[in-house]
């Protein structure tokens, strides 16, 4: 690692405000077992009067890219809006956040491509999607598939055997409004090994938290129509 990026990643970490252990639902390795998720000071992602600053919150993702080994392509940087960053509106971007890369959303042909950025500990909102119906006629509820390519996430779903309980440190991570409301408490750790984690059941609730590293997933589904998305957290939106 060179000397100017120890020099940012270094003031990126004095701003972690937790660190927390994540041996539970590990795969019992000594290296499993040493693992641990820290979170970033919320307030590091936002202007004096509260707005959510998207150089900081891209620099964040960059620094964790590099990490993990993923590309930071020129265009995450000089393309404006093309790497988008969003707390949902909930002020908590650190815990309940993410940044993301539409690649191809194609109404006609029925497809959809996105990559995902979380931050270590940081979670998507949960969510679900339903049919809606636009000017060109009815369309299915998204379906959707995950591939982690860098990093580590952890799969929250609806469906499955209940088991948050098993992840005591990660549900901690959780934030307060999020678990308040949770629908998914199933969970799986998912790595960078290649394997493709789908949606169980469409209409489902679901979501995905960064591992210790920070992740970068690649997104693969139908035609996102943003009327369909729905929250579980009130007042939650793109």
């Amino acid at each position: 690692m060179d000397m100017s990026r120890m020099v940012r990643f270094g003031a990126l970490a004095v701003l972690a405000a937790s660190t927390i252990g994540i041996s539970a639902g590990c795969a019992g390795t000594a290296q499993c077992d040493k693992q641990e998720i820290v979170q970033m000071d919320n307030k590091a992602f936002y202007t004096a009067d509260g707005k959510l600053d998207t150089a900081k919150c891209k620099e964040a993702y960059f620094e964790m890219m590099k990490k993990v080994g993923a590309p930071v392509y020129p265009r995450y940087k000089t393309e404006e809006g093309f790497l988008w960053t969003v707390d949902f509106g909930q002020g908590d971007f650190a815990k309940f956040g993410m940044g993301g890369v539409f690649w191809v959303n194609d109404r006609k042909h029925q497809y959809f491509g996105h990559e995902i950025f979380l931050l270590p500990g940081q979670s998507i909102a949960e969510h679900r999607h339903l049919p809606t119906t636009d000017d060109k006629g009815p369309l299915q509820a998204k379906h959707e598939s995950w591939q982690v390519r860098f990093g580590t996430v952890y799969g929250f779903s609806e469906v499955g055997e209940p088991n948050l309980d098993k992840y005591p440190e990660v549900k901690a991570l959780l934030a307060d409004f999020q678990l308040k409301q949770l629908n998914s408490v199933h969970v799986e750790k998912w790595e960078a090994d290649g394997q493709i984690h789908v949606l169980p059941k469409e209409e489902t609730w679901h979501f995905m938290m960064g591992g210790p590293d920070g992740a970068v997933v690649t997104e693969y589904g139908c035609y996102h129509d943003n009327a369909g998305l729905r929250f579980s957290v009130p007042g939650s939106s793109l």
